[in-house]
């Protein structure tokens, strides 16, 4: 069966995407287009294949359909700019098969003006052919939240910001077959400053609740009763809670290397969170001291190295950073997570406890980084000769906590 639609890019992107076309009864092409991240189970991937989705190595076979979306990973650089070396690859390879009347989506993060000034080219120099006229182009926001069984792609609105109007109504008739509403921006540009605004507000208030937490804690006030609180107002307020740091995909982006205006407000926004895994290293040299321990030598097991609940995803995780400041104060690190089988910092194997009572009974410190259903936290919190819960997720008084 020819299929209709080619999801360029099988990441945490991309899947979900491929995921929704076909229980939308679209036959599907998955093309990768580098070490990706995303992945399914068997039985996921079974149902897949059965409702219409095919994988393929062949770049040909893009040429055969009728919508493209460009879903590669733009992982942040140094200078904490979005790495378009996926997109560019995806856009070359489509470009030479391109045939006219193709919708060209992208939904990768990118900058404001990416789809016009940067994709565009890429795309009419391999083909020949001349986006608005000859072949439509758009952006849409991803709008992805890995975990999420409530808001699903189907139930999701999605934003459209096409080159020309044609171009908005034609990427607005391939995403009406998946979800509820399609919402119609000005252009490219506006739909790509969705993204920003979103990824963003994310950052900005996770490092409101972070520098609340901090400053709580130096009070002697529960941050998280605070929070329990303020979340009954039904208005003016969405709760957002603390943690060790700040991880995921979508990153927080100011602008300052793209069009030489800073947003101030997301550069602190940064600065704070990227604090966090420092202060929770503060915090657990504080309590080792307390009890007569030093930081140095402390066996000390952490709890979930992933960036969200229930996920194998560690993408920005701050398990990292805290891991390898606590080697270099000379502690003893082990980790335990139901969802990582192994795992690595800076390439330096970090030991696996098998049985997680017995770890958190003989390590002199256990920090609860991520809140896994199946942690029993009342147990644990009898086990651990000391246990710091940057989560908020132990019953009050059952831990320290952040």
């Amino acid at each position: 069966m020819p299929a209709d639609l080619a999801v360029i890019g099988l990441g945490h992107l991309g899947l979900p995407l491929a995921q929704a076309a076909v229980a939308a009864g679209i036959p599907t092409l998955g093309y990768k287009t580098g070490p990706e991240g995303g992945s399914l189970t068997p039985a996921e991937l079974r149902r897949m294949l059965s409702g219409g989705f095919r994988p393929t190595t062949n770049p040909a076979e893009l040429g055969r359909v009728r919508t493209a979306v460009i879903c590669a990973p733009t992982p942040p650089v140094p200078d904490g700019t979005p790495d378009l070396g996926q997109v560019a690859s995806a856009a070359r390879t489509l470009a030479e098969r391109l045939r006219p009347h193709t919708t060209v989506i992208l939904e990768s993060p990118v900058h404001p003006g990416t789809t016009e000034d940067f994709l565009r080219p890429l795309l009419e120099e391999g083909s020949g052919l001349r986006a608005g006229r000859d072949f439509h182009l758009a952006y849409s926001p991803s709008r992805v939240d890995p975990g999420n069984r409530d808001f699903t792609p189907a139930n999701t609105p999605k934003v459209i910001g096409g080159l020309t109007p044609a171009c908005t109504e034609s990427a607005a008739a391939f995403y009406g077959r998946l979800t509820d509403k399609v919402v119609r921006a000005r252009g490219p540009r506006e739909a790509e400053t969705v993204q920003l605004l979103e990824n963003n507000y994310r950052h900005v208030n996770i490092a409101l609740v972070n520098e609340m937490a901090v400053l709580c804690h130096d009070l002697g006030v529960d941050v998280w009763d605070v929070i329990r609180c303020a979340e009954t107002k039904p208005f003016g307020f969405q709760a957002f809670r603390p943690g060790p740091g700040v991880g995921g995909h979508g990153i927080a982006q100011d602008l300052a290397g793209h069009s030489g205006r800073t947003l101030r407000m997301v550069e602190l926004a940064q600065q704070v969170n990227s604090h966090m895994p420092r202060y929770v290293i503060q915090r657990a040299a504080t309590l080792l001291n307390e009890h007569g321990k030093s930081a140095r030598a402390a066996r000390v097991l952490l709890l979930g190295v992933t960036y969200k609940p229930d996920l194998a995803d560690q993408q920005g995780t701050p398990a990292h950073e805290i891991a390898l400041r606590l080697m270099e104060l000379g502690a003893t690190v082990s980790y335990h997570d139901p969802h990582i089988p192994a795992w690595n910092v800076l390439g330096r194997p970090v030991p696996r406890a098998d049985s997680l009572y017995e770890a958190a009974a003989d390590a002199d410190l256990t920090i609860l980084l991520q809140q896994h259903r199946t942690y029993d936290l009342q147990g644990l919190s009898v086990k651990a000769q000391l246990l710091l819960d940057t989560r908020g997720a132990t019953p009050t008084g059952a831990a320290h906590r952040l």
